[in-house]
Parts: C-alpha cells; structure tokens; sequence
C-alpha cells in the first residue's frame, strides 16, 4: 500500500484516491457542502485555505492545503522541492 503525504503529516492511500480537483468550481463547492452534510468530510487543512479537493473510493472527500499539481508529483512518486507555501510548513 503507497501512502501520499497530503500536507501536515497526513497520508491517503494511494489505491483508494479516485481524483485529486481543484476546489475552485461551484460543482466542487456543491460536492463538498453535499458531503460535508453526509459526515464524510475529512477537512486536514488545519485551517489554512483548501487548495485541493481529493475523491476517495470509499466516499469520503478529503480537503487538503496542498496544491493538486503537487498532490499528483507525489502519486508518481516524483522527489519534489517543498514548494513555498505547500502546505507543509
């Protein structure tokens, strides 16, 4: 099982992610909102601005602060330079 960093030190399964998205969009916004009143909103953006929106197979969507450029970089299992303002800090 690959586990990918989402920021903070929190991992997703790789196996389980369907869609990493932008959360910019209304029809995100709609999905997240939607989710959220369902219970299986998982928010690990420790109160920063959600710069990712991940789509698990189980369901459950997972708001991250980690740009989705970078979330992708870590699924192909690219080394990456810890960009200014990731999220990691």
């Amino acid at each position: 099982m690959k586990l990918i960093n989402i920021g903070f030190g929190n991992m997703v399964s790789a196996n389980r992610l369907l869609a990493v998205i932008s959360p910019e969009s209304a029809p995100i916004k709609r999905i997240i909102q939607d989710t959220r009143d369902r219970g299986m909103l998982i928010d690990a953006t420790f109160g920063r601005r959600t710069r990712a929106v991940l789509v698990m197979d189980s369901g459950h969507v997972i708001l991250s602060a980690i740009q989705p450029e970078t979330v992708a970089g870590r699924i192909g299992g690219k080394a990456e330079a810890s960009a200014v303002g990731d999220g990691d800090d």
